[in-house]
């Protein structure tokens, strides 16, 4: 297993991070089937796991918290907060007071005094940034989280972000948590660059495009049952994106590896990259995923995957699971007021 910087962290991570989002009733309730995933994660040399309140609304965490037992110094456990955890609108977001009290329900469902990156799932236009940097740093200083980031921000708030961090003396998102896979290269224009501008490490969620990117999904076939097509429909049957598998999965072969072992390794290749997350739901699967740790791809295969979907471009649709800024779900932000259309 290779190891890279975590930003400007100090920390090293695995070139793999174990995500845990199937852990617990959303996909995989068996609690000790997971915990063996974890387990034949970190012996075979991955030593940082991710994962979130809101996975499966505090599971996943309880999952994670008795499977580190006995190895939790061994790891560099991250964790994230502010989708919705209840009914209550104040179970969520990026306030103060939320960040405060979900921090406490992570560090008690995880088993542990401290968490070593504690990231904000997404950004909330009703917080500023500042009330959210201030709660952070003041974490940090308590010793309750070491450092602190972010997840699928858009590269203007990350220098939002960094700025104000500066100006007002506070400690700065020191990571980056992007959906990023050759069917999804949007990130690459201004996200990445500003994060290697600032020295932020960067963990890629969906390295697999939901799945697109495993060879179970082709064009002309019927979809697998499986969980990405009952929460992504339309993302799992797009046309564009089943195209550009079927040229992808004819490179792979020309290769001679799996098209998910290519799609892991592109992800990899990116020089801003720390790590990739993978996601399994059973050993099984992070046995296949394993299988391919070591391959690295030449200059020709990335050359020819540009040819398939060119730098800086999406062909697969996100659905629901990126950020949309308040511009974009907000009308009125985009729109004159209708009694002064006809004068501007």
């Amino acid at each position: 297993m290779q190891y890279r910087p975590l930003g400007r962290t100090g920390i090293r991570v695995s070139s793999y991070c174990l995500g845990t989002m199937m852990f617990g009733k959303l996909a995989n309730a068996d609690h000790e089937a997971c915990a063996r995933i974890v387990h034949k994660a970190l012996d075979f040399g991955i030593n940082v796991v991710d994962t979130a309140d809101a996975y499966s609304r505090g599971e996943s965490e309880i999952i994670v918290g008795k499977a580190l037992k006995g190895r939790r110094n061994d790891v560099v456990l991250a964790t994230k907060a502010a989708l919705p955890m209840g009914d209550d609108p104040n179970q969520r977001g990026n306030s103060r007071r939320w960040i405060t009290r979900a921090v406490e329900g992570s560090l008690q469902r995880l088993q542990t005094d401290h968490i070593d990156l504690y990231q904000i799932h997404r950004l909330s236009p009703d917080a500023d940034i500042e009330e959210t940097l201030s709660a952070l740093t003041d974490l940090m200083r308590a010793g309750k989280i070491r450092a602190f980031g972010a997840s699928t921000v858009p590269a203007s708030d990350i220098v939002e972000a960094q700025w104000t961090a500066e100006r007002r003396g506070l400690a700065r998102f020191r990571t980056e948590q992007p959906p990023y896979s050759i069917l999804n290269r949007s990130i690459e224009r201004e996200v990445l660059p500003a994060c290697q501008r600032y020295g932020m490490g960067v963990m890629a969620w969906s390295p697999l495009a939901k799945g697109m990117l495993t060879g179970k999904y082709r064009r002309g076939e019927p979809p697998p049952d499986s969980l990405r097509v009952k929460f992504f429909p339309k993302a799992m049957s797009d046309a564009a994106s089943l195209s550009a598998v079927e040229a992808l999965i004819e490179l792979a072969e020309d290769a001679g590896i799996s098209l998910m072992h290519m799609a892991l390794a592109f992800v990899l290749s990116h020089p801003a990259l720390s790590a990739a997350i993978i996601g399994p739901r059973t050993l099984e699967q992070l046995d296949g995923l394993l299988a391919g740790a070591d391959v690295v791809l030449s200059d020709d295969i990335l050359d020819r995957i540009d040819e398939i979907v060119p730098p800086g471009c999406d062909v697969a649709p996100l659905e629901g699971a990126a950020y949309l800024p308040p511009a974009m779900t907000h009308s009125p932000l985009r729109r004159l007021p209708i009694g002064e259309r006809a004068a501007a």
